[in-house]
């Protein structure tokens, strides 16, 4: 059996099916081509924003080759995290935070590069082939892979689209140093269908099957260190962490299913809480709230940051108490979006009698310029 490759094959994908994968496809190394052009024309274009690791690693993620010289196949595997809920009802809901969908369970990360491990144990042993194991954790092109090797195809907004599971699938990566058998790789199906494309709060698509980063809610409010644009704010409505917009619009999810992995499920901590009680997030709650969730790796100052935005949004005076106490928090970050806040929040007066003070011993040259900025619109 280690000799055959097809059998090999067999294995591999009654294994991934044995530890939860919905999908499965091999495909070659070099099936990518012309992903070196569309990444350098992206990371020249800057749409990469301040993602340096992207630049970092350009020449190593244009091909697994380059990853690793002994890569011959690629297993490329993908678990369903379908939600119960369309993402898109929670938008409406002015007074909860919206996280995304993948981030309301246990991290994916930690899930599947267990699963990918206990599932390349026996070919390994049977095959002696070399292998190594990646979950959104290498400088390895996943999409364009997963494309190539049948899983989906990548939409007009760039992400894999399923005609089984729709926009919501995990992936996870195999290489191997031994050539196994290709499945056939998928076609485009998204036809004239533009709703990915107009749907966008942000306008981060510049043509279809481009996008720009630096637009984009996902990377603003999860990647994104420094203090995000005025432009970006009021579309970004009380979406806290990440987008789902794009992804949820598409039609292809009435094929879609809910996510068996209850570990995919959301908590209730992640469930769109009510942003009263993000306001209230400090370290020590924020890391308890988020363990285990990929919530936890944005950190608790930038996600406050976006919950302010998303309360300065809400239209509700009742959270201005909670606005007003995060004035005068440790980060400038949470102090120049607590400034945003409160001018939408509070009567003017109000406002212009917080401003006089706060002015005075504030120190951050970023913190200062919300202050005048509002203070000239009001």
């Amino acid at each position: 059996m280690a000799a055959d490759p097809h059998a090999l094959a067999a294995l591999l994908r009654a294994e991934a099916s044995t530890y939860g994968f919905a999908a499965f496809g091999i495909c070659r190394p070099d099936d990518i081509a012309g992903v070196e052009e569309r990444l350098a024309a992206f990371i020249a274009a800057g749409r990469h924003g301040d993602m340096s690791w992207m630049p970092d690693t350009a020449e190593r993620r244009s091909s697994p080759r380059k990853l690793w010289s002994d890569c011959r196949s690629v297993i490329v595997l993908g678990a369903n995290y379908g939600p119960a809920v369309d993402p898109l009802s929670r938008v409406g809901e002015r007074l909860r935070g919206v996280v995304s969908a993948y981030a309301k369970g246990r991290d994916y990360h930690d899930v599947l590069k267990g699963r990918l491990k206990q599932i390349v144990g026996k070919f390994v042993a049977r095959s002696g082939s070399e292998v190594k194991v990646f979950v959104d954790t290498a400088p390895l092109m996943e999409k364009p892979l997963a494309a190539a090797a049948g899983l989906g195809w990548q939409g007009r907004h760039t992400n894999l689209v399923s005609r089984e599971y729709g926009s919501w699938l995990f992936l996870g990566a195999i290489l191997s140093d031994i050539e196994l058998p290709t499945t056939e790789a998928e076609i485009d199906h998204c036809g004239s269908c533009r709703a990915c494309l107009d749907v966008c709060p942000t306008d981060a698509f510049p043509e279809p099957y481009q996008l720009d980063a630096r637009r984009c809610i996902a990377y603003l409010t999860i990647e994104y260190r420094g203090h995000i644009a005025r432009e970006f704010r009021q579309p970004m409505g009380n979406r806290v962490f990440g987008c789902d917009d794009c992804l949820a619009v598409c039609p292809w999810n009435k094929f879609a299913q809910v996510a068996q992995e209850t570990r995919f499920h959301p908590r209730v901590e992640t469930d769109d809480p009510p942003l009263e009680e993000l306001l209230e997030l400090d370290d020590a709650a924020f890391r308890k709230r988020f363990a285990g969730t990929p919530v936890k790796r944005t950190g608790r100052d930038r996600l406050v940051r976006n919950v302010l935005i998303a309360a300065g949004n809400s239209d509700d005076r009742g959270l201005g108490a909670k606005v007003i106490r995060l004035l005068d928090d440790p980060s400038p970050l949470v102090r120049a979006m607590a400034v945003w806040a409160a001018a939408r929040l509070l009567e003017a007066r109000e406002f212009a009698a917080l401003a006089e003070s706060y002015q005075a011993r504030e120190r951050d040259i970023a913190v200062l310029e919300e202050w005048r900025t509002e203070m000239e619109e009001a």
